[in-house]
């Protein structure tokens, strides 16, 4: 079982093939019969794995790594910041993307009423200009400054200390954004329409 499971890979395509196991045990024979129902399903599923995912790592960030980091001793540092930190930032920044993708695909048949924020579709509209703007700060501001503070670009000490700060301070941006989009994500399909 280690031989398997211990191998990222597999256990990824173990749960995406047990995923399909239980769609087809419980909802095979409606599949043909609402295709569209079915492709939103596939985008809202997609939407919420990646969305767990991105909003995971930030939490990780900000509840765990930003807080440690100044205990950590010099030494010991190098392992999280030539190794850990840009591996977690790859899956963060795709994590992002991910979940705008289908965020706008799960979307798509009311995204101007709610982007311009119609009656019936402010609280959607408004999670999703937060999500948009969290996306852009992790594409546009976090990691760019992350890549200097990490010396995955090359710069000196002020400038990689400036970077982190900005990082930091984006990244807090981002946690505190997050709490009243992931309301407004839930809310949209279990509270009445604002």
């Amino acid at each position: 079982m280690a031989n398997i499971l211990g191998n990222l890979r597999n256990a990824f395509l173990i749960g995406i093939a047990l995923l399909v196991a239980v769609i087809l045990a419980f909802h095979a024979d409606d599949i043909s019969a609402d295709a569209g129902g079915w492709t939103l399903g596939f985008l809202r599923a997609v939407h919420t794995w990646a969305g767990i995912l991105w909003i995971g790592l930030l939490y990780y960030f900000n509840f765990v790594q930003i807080p440690t980091m100044p205990s950590v001793p010099a030494e010991l540092k190098p392992g999280v910041t030539k190794y850990i930190a840009p591996k977690a930032l790859l899956y963060f920044r795709h994590g992002s993307l991910l979940t705008l993708v289908a965020g706008i695909g799960l979307g798509g048949s009311y995204l101007v009423e709610a982007l311009t924020f119609t009656e019936g579709f402010r609280v959607i509209g408004l999670g999703m200009w937060l999500g948009i703007i969290m996306a852009f700060n992790v594409w546009f501001l976090i990691w760019p400054n992350q890549k200097i503070a990490l010396g995955i670009v090359d710069a000196d000490a002020d400038a990689k200390a400036k970077a982190a700060k900005t990082a930091m301070i984006f990244s807090r941006t981002n946690f505190v954004l997050s709490f009243p989009m992931l309301y407004c994500m839930v809310a949209y399909g279990h509270i009445s329409p604002v």
